[in-house]
């Protein structure tokens, strides 16, 4: 497929039931079950193209996520999930599209774009995969890519805690406390060149890293 596929060929969605989910299940299982709380959220801009970039330490990161940001959040998610029954249509219906993580996939990058343009934020995990402390440690391009292609400029976000979560042997969810902060924007890439992508990919990197850092600090005070 080419690359300058017109958007218009993107399936389209809406908020409505996104909006729904949110308010209903997962904002009262973020404050009550998790006692979350969220710091520095008047950076978000409500309004206008927005790529959300996070730290992913956890299976429940997007929902916790999207408790955090005031707008919607699309995110790309393993295209293995597609072929589930029943699970590929609700996350649809969220937001969520497929990416194959083993190549460059120019339909996921549309897509992103696309939701750009809806009035979405895309969230994108930087990392591509979960990390066991939270921290960032190989960060990937693809914000930054998608961020020049759009024009987008990128939200750094930090989740701490929810790599207590899940603990191996045990089926229900840790009641851990969740904090999650948000950082200042950071300028699209002015350009897709490599040497571009990368000083704005490590931007987003050291952003998050110095977020989870402040937040470890201040637990241990």
């Amino acid at each position: 497929m080419s690359e300058n596929q017109p958007l218009s060929k993107v399936k389209k969605t809406n908020t409505t039931v996104y909006h729904l989910v949110r308010s209903l299940i997962v904002n009262p299982v973020f404050h009550l079950y998790f006692r979350g709380t969220v710091t520095g959220r008047e950076k978000i801009p409500h309004q206008g193209k927005l790529i959300i970039v996070s730290n992913h330490a956890s299976v429940f990161d997007p929902p916790l996520l999207s408790a955090a940001i005031n707008r919607p959040v699309a995110y790309m998610a393993k295209e293995e999930l597609f072929l589930v029954n029943g699970l590929s249509q609700l996350i649809t219906v969220l937001g969520a599209y497929p990416v194959n993580r083993e190549s460059v996939d120019r339909k996921a990058i549309r897509q992103a774009i696309s939701r750009i343009e809806e009035g979405w934020a895309t969230g994108i995990f930087i990392e591509g995969t979960r990390t066991i402390d939270g921290k960032i440690h190989d960060p990937k391009l693809g914000a930054a890519l998608i961020a020049a292609k759009a024009q987008a400029p990128l939200l750094p976000v930090c989740l701490c805690g929810t790599e207590k979560i899940n603990v191996s042997g045990k089926k229900i969810p840790q009641f851990v406390k969740i904090k999650i902060k948000i950082g200042d924007l950071i300028e699209p890439p002015t350009s897709g060149k490599k040497e571009q992508l990368e000083l704005v990919t490590r931007q987003c990197a050291e952003n998050i890293n110095n977020l989870h850092e402040s937040m470890l600090l201040r637990n241990e005070k």
